[in-house]
């Protein structure tokens, strides 16, 4: 009996401590990074974010997404589409997430919205003879969000607005893409009541 009281009185300080250690506060600095699979329209990859971000409030802040994606996309011309090879796109937005969480809970569900500049990669596909090679100005985009927080993780699921680039004489290529991470923040404060 002494045992089943012991592990539950370590129970409650565990997630008192996961409680008050997990949120934010305003006017409070935190830091995120996330780690994800990137689906572009026909491909797929990987992301990497890291995302500084200041608290306005207590359930709002704003920040600074730094996110660099390797992914394969398809090109299309005139119904016929071909996979490009693997190239790297960052992109750099200004975010704005507010959470749905009175202090109650170390689960804050959250929505996002951003918008910034993507550096997109050259393109290239074609066959081991012989190959295309494009090259591609960067773009103004936007993105939408939403996920949840427990404790210092995240999950979340992104979509990245960003416009067709068009190589001419029919080839065109889609740059927006989803994205589905996982990821830890560190600093932020608690959540207040």
């Amino acid at each position: 009996m002494n045992s089943i009281r012991r592990s539950f009185f370590a129970f409650i300080i565990v997630m008192s401590t996961i409680q008050w250690a997990q949120a934010q506060e305003q006017n409070k600095f935190r830091v995120g990074l996330d780690l994800g699979y990137a689906m572009p329209d026909g491909g797929g990859g990987v992301l990497i974010a890291l995302e500084p971000k200041f608290n306005i409030a207590d359930n709002m802040n704003i920040g600074l997404r730094i996110e660099g994606a390797a992914m394969a996309k398809n090109i299309t011309a005139s119904d016929i589409s071909a996979e490009a090879e693997i190239g790297t796109s960052t992109s750099y937005s200004a975010t704005f997430d507010y959470y749905f969480n009175n202090g109650s809970s170390s689960f804050a569900p959250f929505l996002g919205a951003g918008a910034g500049y993507h550096s997109l990669a050259n393109s290239e596909f074609g066959s081991e003879e012989s190959s295309l090679e494009f090259e591609v100005d960067g773009k103004f985009g936007g993105l939408v969000r939403a996920g949840f927080e427990v404790g210092k993780f995240r999950v979340a699921a992104t979509y990245n607005l960003v416009g067709k680039t068009e190589f001419g004489e029919g080839l065109e290529s889609s740059n927006s893409y989803f994205g589905i991470s996982l990821g830890f923040y560190v600093g932020g404060g608690k959540w207040g009541q």
